[in-house]
């Protein structure tokens, strides 16, 4: 039994079309690389940058990286303010901070990468339904133009390089670069909202989409088909075995296009 809907559904999308994903890359300049992701209404800033030294909690003479991520909604990103969490992240939010940041993790070799700490901040803009899910295909764009950077840069080196070489200014060609950042990130990491109203299912839930869905889901994937994580919820409803393939299935055909938009947006930088 579905729940009772709070607001009424009204959408101009089929069931399986997905907002069309749109981009600017460095719309902010200071940062190491910048990402305005937008998905329909939804809008997220990803700025990823580089940290002077790595955790506190690394042994001295680590040769391996870390990726970490926050996340925060802006005050004006939803109808009524949102106020900014200066005591701390609350629940919410660190469990879609540690969820960006898992998903990262899950795509970047951390050996291949160096002695280097990466943050990805997420900044929703505007919120009109799957921010978390917009925030990892962001969040997965500027990683990337980060790690292409670093290597263009001469900060992120092969791990055999750094072992092997005595030299102190260790100079890669363009194939070695493009090899080298393949294997530090060989696969690009999105996700996508999947919902059940009735027994119809939905692809990439708007904020109206949400408010009726009887069962919401999210699910991230890397470029290679395997999954990072499923989070689905029976919004005081239950699904069958049936309902959860069909929501799977819906899920991979919109994350294979985001990764689409991905691969084609790094083949033009």
């Amino acid at each position: 039994m579905g729940k009772l809907k709070e607001t009424p559904l009204d959408s101009d999308r089929d069931n399986s079309q997905m907002r069309t994903p749109e981009v600017e890359l460095d719309f902010t300049k200071n940062a190491l690389a910048s990402v305005l992701y937008r998905q329909g209404n939804t809008v997220v800033l990803a700025c990823a940058t580089k940290a002077s030294s790595l955790p506190r909690w690394f042994p001295r003479d680590a040769t391996r990286g870390w990726v970490n991520a926050e996340y925060s909604l802006m005050p004006g990103s939803t109808d009524s303010r949102f106020r900014r969490e200066r005591q701390g992240a609350k629940g919410r939010t660190m469990e879609i901070e540690r969820l960006i940041a898992r998903s990262l993790r899950g795509v970047v070799n951390l050996d291949e990468l160096g002695p280097l700490s990466l943050t990805v901040d997420c900044d929703i803009l505007n919120a009109d339904g799957g921010t978390r899910c917009a925030s990892i295909t962001a969040a997965s764009i500027a990683l990337r133009l980060a790690i292409r950077r670093l290597i263009r840069s001469g900060d992120c080196l092969p791990l055999a390089k750094r072992l092997d070489s005595d030299e102190d200014d260790i100079i890669l060609t363009e194939n070695e670069m493009i090899d080298h950042e393949k294997a530090v990130m060989p696969n690009d990491v999105a996700a996508i909202s999947v919902g059940l109203i009735g027994d119809d299912v939905y692809l990439d839930l708007d904020y109206i989409l949400d408010s009726n869905a009887d069962v919401d889901m999210n699910v991230i994937m890397t470029s290679n088909g395997e999954f990072v994580e499923i989070q689905g919820t029976g919004e005081e409803s239950t699904f069958t075995g049936d309902q959860l393939n069909r929501l799977i299935e819906m899920s991979k055909n919109g994350i294979s296009k985001l990764h689409n938009f991905q691969a084609d947006l790094f083949k033009e930088i």
